[in-house]
């Protein structure tokens, strides 16, 4: 049966996990949490050499006036040919363009330093692989960046800085970007290259960086293994703050984002295996946490999943969303556990977001939340919505199934849920358990939905009905 009304429904909950990364077939939901023992096991941070280069002793100096682009670069080098350790940022403040990371290096930001990055786009050049909203292209370099290495750490307890504003970075989203004369016209270079994924146009032509508006992301290991980061604090990034590409076994921990800029996700992963991200907190300007997987049809030509994502005991403030899917999700997102989170803002709008549409297509399915803590949100708990942006123009037919949400409270919010599918791709098997919302203004929005259960369920202190 699929339902298309405004009230809570119910119906029998499938249980699946489906996996080419050694997750078993799971009988129950419970027997899906007993495999996340297995699954941690795989994702173990690297372990580097006790040797440290101090940035200072390559020339770097503290202050404005010096651009540590090259110490930094001569500090990693000499680290990575001595067979690893730590590249040590001290205390003080440091600027600098692009860090390029190699293997078996960790860049550690010492208590007291702050590194801040130059806001001239020149200092990002030469141009890299990498994705833009999940399109592949040849673009500006992240500012931290590594591209086919394994070890690698960004760690301490310092400041990274993009220093992004609306005058610089920040306004390449607008009308009139900085840097662009005096009456000359804005190049709509987010259309183009979606439109060159569209048709396949070969890397070769997929290239941007200057005379385009682009903009970079703040970390982005790309095509590599065994990645930590921890304990650092990120403000002002240009765009997406952690967005590790391609990578395997990564671990993200005590980092603490606080960065309100347009696009401004705190983590994304984006067709990534094996990851968590465990007692962050995040405070964004998009959603704080979005797990990717590549956009429409290129997100399909490179035919990259993002599977077996643990999150946990982290905090979400300002944001879109707090814990979401998508929206470029085109290949693909699986095995995602969340639980011992705490979400609360009035700028928050959605606790739980899934998006997508029939462009991007895709499968989510195997996603299990437990013991979430929600104090506020403006919009939804949950929302999984097939109409976000193009909705329904498009050839594809999403899939959402096996959602599975537990001892989740919530304070106060205008929906419970927002469930909007495809009356061609209804989304299947949604489960609440011993869940209480309270506050909740507006009744929910359920339309195309096949096996929504509820047990023991309270919304405004009353057992939700079928």
């Amino acid at each position: 049966m699929t339902h298309n009304r405004r009230t809570f429904l119910a119906a029998t909950a499938a249980t699946l996990i489906t996996s080419g990364n050694s997750l078993e077939a799971a009988p129950s939901q419970a027997a899906a949490w007993d495999q996340l023992p297995k699954l941690l096991a795989r994702i173990k941070p690297p372990v580097f050499a006790k040797r440290d280069f101090d940035i200072t002793k390559y020339g770097a100096a503290a202050g404005p006036s010096k651009d540590c682009t090259d110490a930094i670069r001569l500090a990693i080098d000499a680290c990575n040919k001595a067979g690893g350790g730590r590249v040590v940022v001290p205390a003080g403040i440091f600027y600098t363009g692009a860090i390029h990371l190699k293997s078996n290096v960790n860049l550690y930001v010492s208590a007291g330093a702050t590194l801040r990055f130059i806001t001239d786009p020149k200092k990002y050049l030469p141009l890299v692989f990498t994705r833009f909203e999940g399109t592949e292209l040849m673009n500006y370099s992240p500012f931290i960046y590594a591209d086919g290495q394994e070890n690698l750490g960004v760690t301490g307890e310092g400041t990274l800085d993009g220093q992004c504003n609306r005058e610089n970075w920040w306004s390449w989203t607008g009308a009139k970007p900085w840097g662009l004369a005096e009456g000359a016209a804005k190049p709509d270079d987010r259309t183009v290259l979606t439109g060159m994924g569209e048709k396949d146009v070969p890397m070769e032509q997929r290239v941007f960086g200057e005379g385009h508006y682009l903009r970079p992301v703040f970390i982005q290991p790309c095509r590599s293994k065994n990645i930590i980061i921890e304990g650092v604090t990120m403000i002002n990034s240009p765009m997406y703050e952690l967005n590790p590409l391609y990578c395997t076994n990564i671990t993200m921990r005590n980092v603490k984002i606080d960065s309100h800029g347009p696009n401004n996700d705190g983590c994304d992963p984006d067709s990534c295996v094996d990851v968590l991200i465990e007692n962050c907190s995040f405070s964004t300007g998009d959603d704080c946490i979005a797990i990717k997987a590549g956009r429409n049809r290129d997100g399909r030509r490179v035919a990259k999943p993002t599977e077996n994502v643990v999150i946990r005991n982290c905090e979400m403030k300002d944001g879109h969303g707090g814990l979401t899917i998508g929206s470029e999700m085109s290949a693909g997102v699986r095995n995602v556990f969340v639980e011992n989170c705490r979400l609360s803002s009035p700028n928050l709008n959605e606790a739980l977001r899934f998006k997508t549409n029939a462009m991007r297509g895709g499968i989510i399915e195997n996603v299990y939340f437990r013991n979430i803590t929600i104090g506020e949100v403006s919009d939804a708990i949950l929302q999984v919505d097939f109409y976000y942006q193009e909705g329904a123009k498009g050839p594809e037919h999403p899939v959402v199934r096996n959602i599975d949400i537990r001892d989740v409270t919530s304070g106060k919010s205008k929906y419970a849920l927002q469930l909007r599918g495809f009356p061609d791709s209804p989304m299947n098997d949604i489960h609440f358990e011993r869940c209480v919302f309270s506050n909740v203004a507006q009744a929910d929005i359920v339309e195309n939905v096949r096996g929504l259960t509820l047990t023991e369920v309270t919304v405004n202190g009353k057992p939700a009905k079928a």
